[in-house]
């Protein structure tokens, strides 16, 4: 480390101040975002900080030490130790990334809560480098990793709502069924495809469907929970996905465990297609597609895993699982307390109106190129995730220097 770089206390680089107690009433629809370091939680009319902070989570379930950027003109509850950076010293994007990379989460104190308070945070020690160009290039490259991993994901949020609207349209309003009663011709569709369609409706016990389809569940297209891990002859290794680590098919990078050292719910065996769904909690969204399976991928037990009965029942059977409307069918299900959760038959029996091979098919045509491009994206993300979580400690001590990171990173990114 060269003598450039300073040892400081967290006091000498910024201020503290805890967050506002906001009462509920308090707030509204519109205004500026009331943000509570786990994200927007309302609105206020008016705001108290500016974008010049930096958010530690003082208190909370799971979140204890979080480091946040707020939010452009917002509000900040108490849940949250707001920091202002001395931009003299340090700039706050690199204040931000040095925090990251020094655990705040071991300052945490107290069993039934765990919380932080600003005089554990004031002796904290950093070491950041004098030059503030040189603080200012490294948070830039680091910044562009994340840059980089955001707009992954929002394509794939976009990605996602194409193809749930894809699915809405033909499964559950019946557009081109509907457009052909009327005498149109349905919109964005080939004669071929259209033709399958019929040109009238039909009364089932989920309602008008279209003439011809039969009513039934994902257990018709989709089995459940197919393979297990056996521990009688386990894989030397396995790639864990948790319940915690996929949320509205975003991924955290699988954790890596010997079988010894796995945890015992790591059971079910996922492979290229299935379809998981997380019944402990089902409202919190643990859902996702497995695009890609590598080798001796597994899920928690947590996990409902719906593998399609035919490949072109892929995209129908991912699609109908996780729409919101199913999701919100297993929350309001859910029981059991401190962990309310369905049993995995609840999610296999989510209704749904089947439509003949042909029309699943051509469906799988459109829609399974969207999934298949979400999961390449989360792969690149997962990738650039693994980098810069790699490269932070490192350059935030001055391990490394700028220029030999910049020759890791890959050129989109650079």
């Amino acid at each position: 480390m060269s003598s450039e770089w300073k040892t400081y206390q967290l006091a000498e680089l910024t201020t503290f101040k805890y967050g506002k107690f906001l009462a509920k009433s308090q707030l509204s629809e519109s205004g500026f975002p009331v943000f509570s370091g786990y994200g927007v939680v309302g609105y206020l009319p008016t705001y108290q900080f500016d974008a010049s902070q930096l958010l530690i989570v003082c208190r909370g379930e799971g979140g204890t030490g979080d480091v946040k950027m707020s939010p452009p003109k917002c509000s900040i509850t108490n849940l949250s130790i707001v920091l202002s950076p001395n931009e003299d010293v340090v700039l706050k994007k690199f204040l931000y990334w040095a925090l990251k990379a020094s655990d705040t989460h071991r300052l945490r104190t107290g069993s039934a809560q765990a919380q932080i308070v600003i005089g554990s945070l004031e002796k904290f020690g950093l070491v950041i480098p004098t030059d503030i160009s040189e603080q200012n290039e490294i948070a830039g490259a680091l910044d562009s990793l994340d840059d980089r991993i955001t707009l992954l994901r929002e394509t794939n949020a976009t990605l996602e709502a194409i193809a749930q609207a894809l699915f809405k349209s033909w499964f559950v309003d019946f557009d081109p069924v509907r457009a052909k009663m009327e005498g149109r011709a349905p919109a964005g569709m080939d004669e071929a495809t259209a033709a399958l369609f019929p040109d009238a409706l039909e009364e089932s016990e989920l309602g008008w469907v279209p003439k011809g389809w039969r009513v039934g569940t994902l257990a018709d297209v989709a089995s459940l929970n197919a393979q297990s891990l056996s521990p009688r002859n386990p894989p030397p290794e396995i790639n864990y996905i948790d319940l915690a680590g996929v949320k509205a098919n975003v991924f955290d990078v699988p954790q890596c465990y010997s079988f010894a050292d796995a945890p015992s719910r790591a059971r079910r065996v996922l492979q290229e297609g299935d379809c998981i769904v997380g019944t402990v909690r089902p409202g919190n969204r643990s859902f996702g597609f497995i695009a890609t399976a590598q080798n001796h991928l597994i899920g928690s037990t947590g996990f409902a895993v719906l593998s399609p009965k035919q490949h072109w029942m892929t995209a129908f059977t991912y699609l109908c699982a996780t729409r919101d409307e199913s999701i919100d069918r297993l929350a309001s299900l859910a029981d059991g307390g401190a962990y309310p959760a369905v049993r995995p038959d609840v999610v296999a029996s989510t209704p749904c109106t089947l439509p003949p091979d042909e029309v699943m098919k051509v469906f799988d045509g459109a829609a399974r190129p969207l999934l298949d491009a979400i999961g390449a994206n989360s792969e690149q993300a997962q990738t650039l995730s693994t980098l810069r979580d790699t490269l932070l400690p490192r350059l935030i001590s001055g391990q490394l220097r700028l220029p030999e990171a910049l020759a890791e990173m890959p050129m989109e990114a650079a």
